[in-house]
């Protein structure tokens, strides 16, 4: 029961940035998923902070259970272009979820004992690159292409088209860009999170001082 708000809290999480995903901003360089994904790190690190690594990836889990039903319900899901989930892009939002999740619980337990934005800071930033590198090459490199069936590789092979680098720059790929600007959001909400982390971990204790319940 004490793990239910942060269940939620990480399923509510991971279904809006699922729906907010169809959503494009900056003609396509974002999407508005881009803003609410990340903060499934700061669940994660409040349920770690108050309750320990096991009741964290307890949570990870029915974050990574939630994407998987939503991958598999966007897969049936038919648009003029094909499904509106490839096969590519459920394989690496599921990856990158479990892998950066991990690696969360992992830098935050080695840092826990320092500064208390340490711990928060490091490890939503140093996940938040795990998340970026492991979806957007798994999703849309042409490298891993090999591994996906015919169907899987053409459907996202407008991704692996040159495009000015972050609309300006020399060309690229377009995931690149794709992923480089999914990745400064991610940063800049790293430090945006650590006022809600400091106030609700803040909040908890005094609760359990005064023999309360945190909710």
């Amino acid at each position: 029961m004490r793990l239910l708000p942060g269940i939620l809290a990480m399923t509510v999480i991971v279904v809006a940035s699922n729906v907010l995903v169809q959503f494009l901003l900056l003609d396509g360089l974002l999407t508005w998923g881009a803003f609410t994904y990340p903060f499934a790190f700061l669940v994660t690190e409040i349920v770690n902070r108050l309750h320990g690594t096991a009741a964290a990836r307890r949570v990870v889990l029915a974050g990574f259970a939630t994407g998987i039903a939503c991958s598999l319900i966007g897969t049936q899901v038919m648009l003029e272009s094909g499904p509106a989930v490839s096969l590519r892009i459920a394989v690496g939002s599921a990856a990158a979820f479990l892998a950066a999740q991990s690696f969360d619980i992992l830098v935050f337990n080695r840092l826990r004992g320092r500064s208390w934005w340490i711990a928060p800071l490091v490890a939503s930033a140093a996940s938040s690159v795990v998340d970026t590198a492991v979806f957007f090459s798994t999703a849309f490199s042409a490298t891993l292409a090999p591994l996906f069936p015919l169907a899987a590789r053409e459907a996202v092979v407008w991704a692996q088209e040159g495009a000015p680098l972050l609309a300006f720059g020399p060309q690229a790929p377009m995931w690149v860009s794709l992923g480089l600007a999914d990745l400064g959001v991610k940063l800049g909400i790293a430090l945006v999170a650590l006022v809600p982390f400091r106030l609700m971990v803040a909040r908890a204790f005094r609760m359990r001082a005064a023999g309360g319940k945190f909710i």
